[in-house]
């Protein structure tokens, strides 16, 4: 190996970063230069990687919690010769289609486990992770599944609440592969740390079953040991590194001015005659490169021997085990569903819509029991997510398959992405919908990374009852159903439901979620044609007799009401159809003539959903006639609040009435 100082090799990461950031004239070169020193260590010496193949499966997972440094990473990928960033992406840092954004993207950058920028969701995505090498190393034995997952987290990351949800969980269940680097420099945006947080974060990771310290985060010596004794932690680690912020820089270094903004020309020249760098933009010296690029491929061996394990496996059980990192389904789902479908239309089941997923999730669990990894945050009885026979999750369980997460819905979702981004598992964890609003960042970056996540949100409407508007989601499917690459699937009855489970399972790249009833419901359907009509977004349900002059769209609990509102119409004489709409945007979505042929030309349309109107007039036109929600629920009986609110058949069949003059 080429013998090149620690700290010149520490100092090309700073180099690099100061030299990015003033290109662009925009950035974060703070974290970079206070952190190089922990990433140096942590590269050098311990992570186990293959520059070549940045998607070994048996690697070390790298999260950069603190995503606005992202130099730090993309400095980190050039210098161990990932073969797609080069000096020229590094030139380009911030710019439109570079591969080094503002932030880690890990959709668009090879080498970046997840996409981090929004404070903690990186830590919380990283307990995710350490759960499933927990769970995989269980099942096919350390010589197939055996790796850390470290992160380097910033006091913005601790301040997130989620940070407490997240480090919560890893200590409950003994994540002891989940070693945390703190970069601890005490400065955020609005200046010391100080003004706005007191928190000895040693202590509070120690009372949250964590092993943590507090050590000098420029001494690679110190950084170096305890990392060496975080490996051998039967409990996660969380290692306070004391850096300063902006290291080097002659004026700026520890304070707020070397954070979220470029040195400036005199300030980035006197930092590199300080730090002894060459002046000269974007260099690193032969050696040092030479020494990085040895770090970067010094993994290459243990990658290779790797492989020779894996083809030691029998020849199913490797099959098996690589299908499930591609996030393939089984063979025998796609039957399991069929056969349960087949069963309803035999004996309907009319119960809510979180009763008759809990039968499909029966017949899923049947199909993939290893994979299929549910949990709840703290609601399970409720969200009727747990298969009979999947046993608990924890510590000294870790083939169990559901998760018990408490109640910390935000932690739950981060935990999720992380999960599928390691591979191996198809994962769904469950709340009430309303209760989107405090998971709604990782649920977003569910979408921005296209992460395969099911989302199972049940007590969807104001049929939750009794528990009022605190608890009655009425703007929650609007603000869902906005988010770019997410599906919302609200489905009618027990075939709706087992066709958007069906639907969800597979899709690998982007999230979903099912939105779920409280209350009984009939079962509409009657037929289960092979192309899955959930599939479509919508589709007539109940067609005309004779010319339409009244098309009826409802999704989830008022299809029913719908299909009221349809016999009352014909006894008055008035042709009219129903359509089932279990996903508007994916209806929106549709091809223009296949979506005109699903909305139909009637001249009255009524769209009928227990929740506010936005998003719908693209169905019905701004004319439409809409019943619904137009403010907050109320804490009733849930048959008594439909009649309250006007959410009826005989409101909507006066109202088509009316519009038909």
């Amino acid at each position: 190996m080429t013998q090149v100082d620690h700290t010149r090799m520490a100092n090309a990461i700073r180099g690099l970063a100061m030299d990015a950031v003033e290109k662009a004239k925009s950035g974060h070169p703070g974290l970079p230069m206070g952190a190089a020193d922990m990433a140096t260590v942590l590269f050098t010496q311990f992570l186990k990687f293959d520059a070549a193949d940045p998607t070994w499966p048996d690697r070390d997972r790298f999260v950069l919690s603190a995503g606005h440094g992202s130099m730090l990473l993309y400095a980190l990928l050039y210098l161990t010769g990932n073969n797609e960033m080069t000096l020229d992406q590094i030139k380009n840092f911030r710019q439109v289609d570079s591969l080094t954004p503002g932030h880690p993207e890990n959709f668009r950058t090879k080498g970046i486990e997840t996409t981090t920028g929004p404070l903690g969701q990186g830590i919380a995505t990283a307990v995710g992770m350490a759960v499933a090498e927990k769970m995989l190393q269980a099942e096919y034995g350390k010589k197939i599944v055996d790796h850390h997952t470290y992160v380097i987290a910033s006091d913005g990351d601790l301040m997130e609440g989620i940070s407490q949800e997240a480090i919560a969980l890893a200590g409950v269940w003994k994540l002891n592969k989940l070693i945390v680097l703190y970069d601890d420099n005490g400065i955020s945006i609005d200046g010391p740390t100080s003004i706005s947080d007191s928190v000895d974060q040693v202590k509070r990771f120690k009372s949250a079953g964590w092993a943590a310290e507090l050590i000098d985060g420029q001494d690679q010596a110190a950084i170096a040991a305890a990392i060496t004794r975080a490996q051998k932690s039967s409990k996660p680690t969380m290692i306070a590194c004391r850096t300063t912020i902006g290291y080097g820089a002659p004026t700026k270094a520890g304070t707020a001015k070397a954070h979220g903004e470029a040195l400036g020309a005199e300030e980035l020249k006197g930092a590199k005659e300080k730090l002894g760098i060459s002046l000269e933009p974007f260099s690193v010296p032969g050696d040092v490169l030479k020494a990085w690029r040895e770090a970067g491929s010094r993994g290459a061996n243990s990658r290779t021997e790797w492989e020779g394990r894996l083809g030691e496996m029998g020849p199913r059980k490797r099959a098996e085990f690589e299908r499930r990192l591609r996030h393939e389904r089984p063979a025998g789902l796609a039957k399991a569903l069929k056969d349960h479908k087949k069963a309803l239309l035999e004996k309907p089941l009319n119960v809510a819509t979180r009763k008759s997923s809990e039968a499909a999730i029966e017949a899923i669990y049947a199909a993939m029991p290893m994979e299929f990894l549910a949990g709840s945050a703290d609601l399970t009885g409720s969200n009727n997510n747990k298969a009979k026979e999947a046993t608990s999750f924890t510590a000294k369980t870790p083939k169990g398959r559901f998760v018990h997460y408490g109640v910390r819905e935000h932690g739950m979702c981060a935990a999720l992405n992380g999960i599928f981004l390691h591979g191996g598992f198809a994962p769904n964890g469950a709340t009430f919908l309303c209760f989107t609003d405090y998971a709604r960042g990782a649920i977003r970056l569910s979408a921005l990374m296209g992460t395969g996540v099911v989302y199972v949100m049940t007590h969807d409407s104001i049929g939750l009852g009794e528990d009022g508007p605190t608890h009655q989601p009425v703007e929650h499917l609007a603000a869902l159903r906005a988010i770019p690459n997410m599906r919302v699937f609200r489905p009618c009855d027990a075939v709706e439901t087992a066709e958007c489970w069906e639907l969800a399972l597979n899709r690998i790249d982007g999230p979903t979620i099912l939105v779920l009833s409280r209350q009984n419901l009939p079962q509409l359907r009657t037929s289960a044609p092979a192309d899955n009509p959930c599939s479509h977004g919508g589709y007539e349900l109940v067609a005309a007799q004779g010319e339409a002059k009244v098309s009826l769209f409802a999704t989830g609990s008022e299809v029913e009401i719908a299909v009221a509102a349809q016999k009352q119409l014909t006894e008055r004489g008035i042709a009219s159809r129903v359509v089932s709409v279990p996903s508007l945007e994916l209806l929106l979505a549709q091809p223009d003539d296949k979506k005109a042929a699903i909305i139909g030309n009637a001249p009255v349309k009524i769209a009928i959903e227990a929740a506010v109107r936005w998003g719908w007039d693209a169905v019905i036109g701004i004319d439409g006639g809409f019943v619904g929600m137009h403010g907050f629920g109320e804490s009733g009986p849930a048959k008594e609040l439909y009649k309250h609110f006007g959410i009826t058949a005989e409101a909507a069949v006066e109202l088509a009435v009316k519009k038909l003059g």
